[in-house]
């Protein structure tokens, strides 16, 4: 049976994953999509430099910034709850290809083999840059680099090849959510820093406007459990794996 090895990620992800909260912190609600996260366990500054519009080599340098950050946050979790953390490999292109293949039409994946974060600067976002749209290409990526670190991509994959069409569908939601409320765990540390162009109200607005997709699941879910890593500050409350499924479809 192969449902406690997610348990055991999971376990991992709860227990040690989570930061001690401060004197000052108490427990953050549940429910709803509160713009105002609870008080904050840590503040991370990054240096993310600012995005010129049709400047390929400024939207690269944002990327980088932005991994960086990512990278330092990620490390620091993983380094006070005594794990082993090794940095995704972070590939920002032009181009269609990957180490993984053909990039995909969301011009950003996470290649569990290789261990890395591919992101293809796609023409809108040098039309039009969204900081805050642009930013989430890496937040929510290294969100499936450390369920790859903490054993829950195999665990997925275990479920996942013998479940039936709609299982698989249901998987691939909590999958992809999860990613969501890690994405969120780093915004709560990491936001200021990234000076998005919106705010996160507004933000979560426009996740929920988003296109419904059979991959990642219904738009007002993904916002959702992105808040819920952001008011919270910890991957402990990123268990989308025991979530009923109207939290997830």
């Amino acid at each position: 049976m192969r449902i406690p090895l997610m348990a055991l990620a999971m376990c991992m992800i709860a227990v040690l994953l989570s930061p001690a909260p401060s004197a000052a912190a108490g427990r953050p609600a549940r429910g709803g999509l509160s713009a105002a996260p609870v008080v904050s366990r840590e503040r991370l500054a990054c240096a993310v430099p600012a995005i010129r519009a049709g400047s390929a080599a400024s939207l690269k340098s944002f990327h980088r910034a932005m991994a960086r950050c990512a990278d330092r946050f990620w490390a620091g979790r993983f380094a006070a709850a005594g794990l082993t953390y090794t940095p995704p490999e972070v590939t920002v292109t032009t181009g269609g290809d990957s180490v993984c293949g053909r990039i995909t039409a969301n011009g950003a994946q996470y290649c569990p083999v290789q261990r890395t974060i591919v992101i293809r600067v796609m023409k809108h976002d040098l039309d039009d840059p969204f900081r805050m749209n642009i930013a989430h290409s890496v937040a929510h990526e290294w969100g499936h680099h450390v369920q790859e670190l903490t054993g829950v991509l195999d665990a997925q994959n275990a479920l996942y090849q013998p479940a039936s069409t709609g299982a698989r569908t249901l998987l691939s939601h909590r999958l992809e959510m999860q990613a969501e409320c890690f994405a969120g765990v780093f915004y709560s540390a990491a936001l200021t820093s990234i000076k998005p162009d919106v705010t996160w109200r507004e933000w979560l607005d426009a996740v929920r406007r988003a296109d419904y997709s059979k991959i990642h699941g219904r738009p007002r879910n993904l916002a959702y459990w992105q808040n819920r890593g952001y008011r919270d500050g910890s991957a402990a409350a990123c268990d989308t794996w025991t979530a009923p499924k109207a939290r997830v479809r």
